[in-house]
């Protein structure tokens, strides 16, 4: 009756549990963007697959490489399949456990007294079943498994941060390669008219029209544009490499296949970008950041557990014989049953201590978390100012190059005629080479902050990852021989 009395008690406490229980934060938010006209929230924005809107099916198909075959997002999938048998293994502790023994032992004894004698040696056989189960009175297990659980869901959401950032720097790199092809074009085509220019001045000069002073400043011009095409082949190929790495190939992996020159990605415009608690709701590093503020909430409760008293049931039953077959009738049986108790009495304020220090990692977490939260919001409207802002500077570039383009095709006409100097024609040249390359750069710039404007928002890959598969697959992991040979 005790014994019964004492179960119903303990299961009764088991359902107690010490430290805060976690609340998600809610933070005031701005009620828009900046520049925006109204504050009535405006529809969300459409960011599954964002980057198919820049209209590039091999930019797509990079992607798709990409997440399948980068190491960082393999590392965040292996980083999954530890939380998830790391909450396997806390919730293990829920549970009873149970062993088995069993022993065989060889036995003589002598006496070295004067004129004993020694006994016959005999064999003696034992078998046991030990089980044991701590009742969490105060939810100490319950934390850690709680912990645990929050710990698996931050590291679902590193994954979803790894992909956002992945697919990222993909686009990113790409309309930078797609970028220096256009650029490298641009500056041979300015190159070869101006080297015609050169050519131009060469036969004035051979019909008394011009100097040799011309020709050369004619030429030198064509070379300094020329110069422009290593640097410009060096930092595509540096921007090739990367994707290669990206999508985890060796670094000349793409070189060939990106060879032809394709257009710039150009994004659909205009972009909606919904209201500002929808970052809460979507960047993966915000939800992270709030799962692992959650966790270490709970761990205060399960430092907070260790200095309250603890109960285990524990019980044994074993049987010892003379002979194997008689261990289940003919044989020496004995059990015991029983709780323990374990009081923490002094351990010199450690105890106390933990729980310090499981509060103020708590806290630096809910900081992380604020902190990311912000930074969300400063991605976003960062993203918006210079899209907003490159968009004007573009249709800026775009008038000027075209004027330039016009000036140069005047000049080269009167220079012809012999109504104009050299200079004006190189001057015309050289500044139509450089509107045409900034329009070219704003083009990309265009491109680039679309893609941060997406990643800030949160957008990235929404399909199906398999995590479950294993980066190596082991083999013969069972007993075996040890003559076996290994690999040094």
């Amino acid at each position: 009756m005790r014994i019964a009395v004492l179960m119903l008690t303990a299961t009764a406490l088991a359902g107690c549990v010490v430290g805060p229980d976690y609340r998600k934060p809610i933070l005031a938010m701005p009620a828009m963007w900046s520049g925006q006209k109204s504050s009535k929230p405006v529809k969300p924005p459409q960011l599954s697959k964002w980057w198919q809107r820049l209209r590039d099916p091999q930019l797509n198909a990079l992607v798709d490489e990409a997440v399948a075959g980068n190491l960082d997002v393999a590392t965040a999938k292996a980083k999954i399949r530890e939380a998830r048998a790391s909450y396997r293994q806390s919730a293990g502790t829920l549970f009873p456990s149970a062993d088995g023994s069993g022993s065989a032992t060889r036995n003589k004894d002598s006496s070295s007294t004067s004129g004993g004698t020694a006994s016959d040696a005999y064999s003696q056989y034992q078998a046991g079943f030990d089980a044991s189960w701590e009742l969490d009175l105060f939810g100490a297990n319950r934390r850690k498994v709680e912990a645990a659980r929050y710990g698996l869901d931050a590291s679902e959401e590193e994954l979803r941060s790894t992909l956002l950032t992945l697919i990222g720097d993909v686009a990113s790199y790409y309309a930078e390669a797609r970028g220096y092809q256009a650029r490298i074009g641009l500056a041979r085509r300015a190159a070869a008219s101006q080297m015609q220019t050169a050519a131009l001045t060469r036969s004035m000069a051979q019909a008394g029209m011009s100097t040799a002073a011309d020709v050369a400043k004619a030429i030198g011009q064509a070379s300094s544009t020329e110069a422009d095409v290593p640097t410009l082949e060096a930092g595509y190929a540096e921007a090739v490499h990367r994707l290669s790495v990206l999508t985890g190939r060796p670094p000349a992996a793409l070189t060939e296949r990106l060879k032809r020159v394709a257009p710039i990605p150009t994004p659909r415009l205009p972009i909606p970008t919904g209201i500002p608690a929808d970052i809460l709701l979507s960047r993966p590093d915000v939800r992270m950041a709030e799962r692992q503020y959650a966790q270490y909430t709970a761990k205060i409760g399960q430092a907070e557990a260790a200095r309250y008293p603890s109960v285990s049931l524990t019980g044994d039953i074993d049987t010892t014989a003379f002979k194997v077959g008689d261990l289940g009738k003919n044989s020496t049986i004995g059990w015991s049953f029983g709780p323990t108790l374990s009081v923490p009495v002094f351990n010199g304020g450690q105890l106390k201590a933990a729980v310090e220090v499981a509060r103020a990692q708590r806290d630096q977490y809910f900081i992380a978390y604020r902190s990311s939260v912000l930074t969300a919001l400063e991605d976003v409207e960062n993203a918006l100012v210079s899209l907003r802002q490159e968009r004007i500077r573009n249709s800026k570039l775009a008038s000027s190059a075209k004027s330039y383009g016009d000036a140069a095709r005047i000049a080269r006409t009167l220079y012809k005629s012999g109504e104009t100097s050299l200079l004006d024609v190189l001057d015309t040249e050289r500044s139509l080479y450089s509107a045409e390359d900034d329009l070219l750069q704003s083009r990309i710039a265009i491109a680039t902050d679309y893609i941060a404007l997406n990643k800030a928002l949160g957008g990235g890959w929404d399909g199906t990852i398999e995590t479950a598969k294993p980066e190596i697959v082991d083999v013969k992991t069972g007993p075996r021989l040890a003559s076996e040979p290994m690999t040094q």
